[in-house]
């Protein structure tokens, strides 16, 4: 309410300001006063009676009479109260246009419309379940009529799940086509919907889709989680370790998706008889990251620091290390826990190009804007390793 006042009160003001500009400030024009204009009359009567009496046209007594009377008229109709009133009707029109506005304002306001009240009738008809679905069954219908919007059929997906109708999402999902094969967490959504109808199988098109979303974006929590959840329902402990681990690093430490994670690792280590460390070698690269000066201001808190190895030579990541700006130096390890591929660790190759890079969104793909270092060459296992950020990618 109080917003909707203020915002009314400055609409008010402007639509006054530009109805009175004329009037607060009037164009520079020469005014000629009714007084002026009687004054320049009576100079001019004045001057032709001066000409006949020089000229002996009329006696001096008849001047001195006509010059007496004209002066009396010349007082008389050069009142000062013309100009006066000349001066003082603008703001005698400002004060009549404000109050005629303000007035007029108010009473359609009054009689038209009432924000409390509207508002009031709002939250007196809160959306039902019935609402809802009523909603969706009308929008599902016009998606009939329109069947080429790929994007309407992934927001009417998203609706049958959060309604539970996961057989119904799956057919929207399907009629999305094309619109949902660049988007690792549509993917992800997809395959989660499918192994729901499949009560818990990922075998098939599931696993599919969750590769599929890994390899647009290997750190989707979604497709990370969904992956580790195939590998356990299917016996193999070792890699919904791995990859639960990988997910973990990215949880914010103390939050219930943290705690819950934790417990699903420790469940699955026991089940498949692990001891607390599943990587298969100790073999890793660590050290410092570092930022030069100049770009230490360019760092804000939210952005994310990524420490991506690859085999020389190759594009795609062998290992990625995500987590959140700090304070710099800070200290970075890459193990075989952190692998995009839980079957072509780190710890297989001799040697691996590393970088650092800072992305405002955390996105795999590199963007204009981030900060990067100089991509290096290490042997896998080193230690003391030195990474300076000191360019912006462009």
């Amino acid at each position: 309410m109080t917003t909707f006042l203020i915002s009314a009160f400055l609409l008010l003001v402007l639509v006054l300001l530009l109805l009175l500009r004329p009037f607060m400030f009037p164009a520079k024009v020469e005014v000629t006063s009714r007084r002026q204009m009687n004054a320049a009359i009576y100079r001019e009567e004045l001057e032709k009676l001066e000409a006949e009496r020089t000229a002996g046209s009329i006696s001096a007594a008849d001047y001195e009479i006509a010059h007496a009377e004209m002066r009396q008229r010349l007082f008389q109709d050069t009142n000062e109260e013309d100009d006066r009133s000349v001066m003082g009707s603008s703001k005698l029109t400002v004060i009549s246009l404000c109050l005629f506005v303000s007035v007029l304002s108010a009473g359609f306001y009054f009689s038209l419309g009432d924000a409390t009240r509207i508002a009031e009738q709002g939250n007196q008809q809160p959306m039902t379940q019935e609402g809802v679905e009523a909603m969706v069954s009308e929008f599902a219908a016009k998606m009939e009529k329109d069947p080429t919007n790929l994007k309407g059929w992934v927001i009417l997906a998203r609706s049958y799940r959060i309604l539970g109708r996961n057989e119904d999402a799956a057919k929207a999902y399907e009629r999305a086509g094309d619109f949902i094969n660049s988007d690792p967490q549509l993917l992800a959504d997809y395959a989660d919907v499918l192994a729901a109808n499949a009560n818990g199988s990922f075998a098939g098109k599931p696993l599919k889709l969750i590769n599929q979303a890994l390899n647009l974006d290997p750190n989707n929590l979604m497709a990370l989680w969904l992956s580790g959840t195939a590998s356990y329902t299917t016996g193999n402990y070792k890699a919904a370790v791995q990859t639960w681990e990988k997910l973990a690093q990215q949880l914010p430490p103390g939050t219930e998706e943290a705690r819950s994670i934790a417990e699903s690792i420790a469940d699955a280590r026991t089940k498949g008889g692990l001891s607390s460390k599943v990587a298969i070698s100790n073999k890793e690269i660590s050290g410092k990251i570092e930022i030069s000066a100049s770009l230490k201001s360019q760092v804000k808190s939210g952005d994310i620091v990524m420490v991506i190895a690859r085999k020389p030579g190759e594009r795609m990541p062998v290992a990625v290390l995500k987590t959140s700006a700090s304070e710099f130096p800070m200290n970075f390890s890459l193990t075989d826990a952190l692998a995009m591929n839980p079957s072509a660790p780190l710890s297989q190759i001799a040697e691996a190009s590393i970088e650092v890079r800072i992305s405002k969104t955390g996105m795999a793909k590199p963007e204009p804007g981030d900060l990067i270092s100089a991509p290096q060459t290490v042997k896998v296992g080193a230690s003391n390793v030195r990474l300076v950020i000191d360019q912006v990618r462009q």
